[in-house]
């Protein structure tokens, strides 16, 4: 894998996530509000009028014990019922505007959350892909990016309720009695001593968590690729165990979060309970002496009990949230702290490339270990350069170079002259077409997938395309015509047919630099002839350069590169390798063999 400062050496697909202090990612996350501000502000608004409602609870209870009941004034009954009735209502309307408003704001906070992250994701360089496993990423576009939103919404406007709630219900509580509002405040510091020990030992547990649910699904997405794998090769219980290894790892990280949690927060809600045990004992004392009616106990102990020790045990269940986003957080950052792997901002071409392409001397290494050394070649416009060699030689890191999937450790590449490194990334790409060995389409119609290539295209240019690649027929043929799906990764065709449309995608795109892996190596004779007579148009008038498997494929190539070990050990055309007689010629004879790859093994095996 490519070096990158920033991307870590090792290759975990899970990678650990850098520690983030949580004024670090209330900060970070709260950047999302700003563009919806207003809807921020109305449902902490609507959350504080709904809160102060509720407030005229205790004070008109008091009022029917100790006015209506024990003084017997009957006609304050019908008011302060009608009263009471009032402030439910007016309490639950606003809190239904504060459901409403809030839901609104949460998906529209995590929709621009999530487009974001997958934003910087199309932005990462291959190298960084390669270290990662879909799964896992899936999981911190999709779950953690829920989490890291419960934080922004849930805990701004709960938590602001919440401290609003408490203070409201001391001033009630202090100017009631301020005896027994100093006894409702002698559980505090255990309270808060319970909280801070909770959120200094949470983030470890809540991390692994987050990793283990990433290992688990890392695995079933492998899984759910490779079913076919699975099931040829017999290993359903094999897979069974390792997804429940991965299951269990999940399992028994969730329960040691909830341990914590079973823990500290029955113990938080006892700490409470017994202050509210405090001033019931303390209050009885108080009417009992006749210092305090039965009404002004009963309206201190709601506040006591609703307005003040219940937000204080919700406060410790943010808590427990907050140290859940703040690991999930953790993991949506790393995305959107990786750096892109080339600014827009680069030039472009200034007119129509011809397709000259240069290598000056380039070097690849991924990591410490070299793949390419010292590499020059010169190919003309519309000429056909075919790479050959053994598995592992660095032929498909050369061509991978060309379109700035990794970047040279050392040289220059340059097409028509200009040194592509100062080239912007959407200018070098519209430039050339790239045909894979393994043709990836994606889970829509093939007309989706053809006109990947072009999406303006007209139906006649799409039909032209198609009919060059030698796939118009078989499309035809097909329930749907143009617009039958292809099922996930192109399932639903035969590899041949899969092929032939990667094909007339690229002839859509109509780039004048072609990279083509050739792939007739596992297709039936016929499919192959169709595939070749493809491929052959698509490379005319191109600067192509071809990882080719047959020979047949590069006989009349303007130049073959024989790549070992890295490096370009022979160049010349198909004749003039031959009458050299080195290593291709060798590899050539190897019993009269038509497969490239193959001949260099057994070559391989012979010395």
């Amino acid at each position: 894998m490519a070096s990158h400062p920033g991307y870590g050496s090792h290759t975990d697909p899970t990678f650990r996530s850098a520690p983030r202090s949580v004024g670090e990612v209330v900060r970070r996350v709260g950047v999302y509000l700003k563009p919806y501000l207003w809807m921020a502000v109305a449902t902490v608004g609507c959350a504080i009028l709904s809160l102060a409602f509720g407030f005229l609870y205790p004070r008109l209870t008091r009022v029917i014990i100790d006015d209506v009941i024990t003084q017997g004034r009957r006609d304050l009954l019908t008011p302060v019922a009608i009263g009471l009735l009032g402030a439910f209502f007016l309490r639950e309307l606003f809190n239904s505007i504060r459901i409403r408003i809030n839901n609104a704001l949460e998906q529209n906070v995590i929709f621009d959350m999530r487009r974001h992250v997958y934003a910087r994701l199309q932005r990462l360089p291959v190298a960084w892909f390669d270290q990662r496993a879909s799964g896992d990423l899936m999981t911190r576009v999709i779950e953690d990016v829920n989490n890291v939103e419960r934080l922004l919404i849930d805990g701004v406007e709960q938590g602001t309720v919440a401290l609003l709630s408490i203070a409201g219900a001391l001033v009630f509580m202090f100017m009631s009695s301020p005896l027994l509002g100093g006894i409702a405040l002698i559980p505090l510091p255990f309270l808060v001593g319970g909280a801070l020990w909770y959120t200094l030992t949470a983030h470890k547990r809540y991390r692994l968590q987050r990793e283990a649910a990433s290992a688990m699904n890392a695995l079933l997405m492998d899984n759910l690729q490779g079913i076919r794998q699975i099931k040829a090769f017999g290993r359903q219980s094999h897979e069974d165990e390792r997804f429940a290894q991965r299951a269990d790892d999940l399992r028994r990280s969730t329960l040691v979060v909830m341990r914590a949690w079973a823990n500290y927060g029955p113990g938080m809600q006892f700490i409470g309970a017994a202050g509210i045990g405090l001033v019931l004992w303390v209050g009885g004392v108080q009417v009992l002496n006749g210092r305090m009616e039965v009404g002004e106990l009963v309206a201190f102990m709601l506040y006591a009990g609703i307005f003040f020790y219940e937000p204080v045990g919700r406060l410790h269940g943010l808590n427990q949230m907050l140290q859940s986003a703040r690991a999930a957080a953790a993991r949506v950052f790393d995305i959107l702290d990786m750096p892109e792997e080339r600014p827009d901002r680069r030039g472009v071409f200034t007119k129509p490339i011809r397709g000259e392409v240069q290598y000056e001397n380039v070097s690849f290494s991924y990591g410490e270990r070299p793949i390419l050394r010292h590499i020059n070649l010169h190919a003309r416009p519309g000429e056909v350069v075919a790479l050959v060699g053994p598995t592992g030689a660095g032929k498909s890191t050369l061509v991978n170079l060309l379109p700035a999937f990794y970047e040279p450790t050392a040289g220059r590449i340059l097409i028509d002259g200009v040194d592509i490194s100062g080239v912007s990334l959407k200018a070098l790409r519209d430039n050339i077409s790239v045909v894979s060995q393994e043709a990836f389409l994606f889970n829509g119609t093939i007309r989706e997938n053809i006109l990947y290539g072009r999406t303006d295209a007209t139906e006649e240019e799409l039909i032209a395309a198609s009919r060059a690649a030698n796939c118009h027929e078989f499309i035809t043929r097909l329930p749907h015509g143009y617009d039958s799906r292809v099922g996930e990764r192109g399932v639903k065709l035969s590899v041949g047919e899969k092929q032939r449309v990667s094909i007339a995608r690229a002839l859509l795109k109509n780039a004048p630099i072609l990279i083509l892996d050739e792939a007739t190596a596992s297709v039936d004779t016929a499919t192959e002839k169709l595939i070749q007579e493809a491929l052959e148009r698509l490379m005319a008038n191109r600067t192509s350069f071809v990882i080719a498997h047959r020979l047949s494929t590069i006989r009349n190539a303007d130049q073959i590169l024989v790549i070992r070990q890295g490096q370009i050990v022979e160049r010349g055309r198909h004749d003039e390798l031959l009458a050299a007689n080195g290593l291709y010629s060798k590899l050539a004879r190897i019993q009269g063999t038509t497969f490239i790859e193959e001949s260099f093994q057994k070559l391989a095996d012979v010395e």
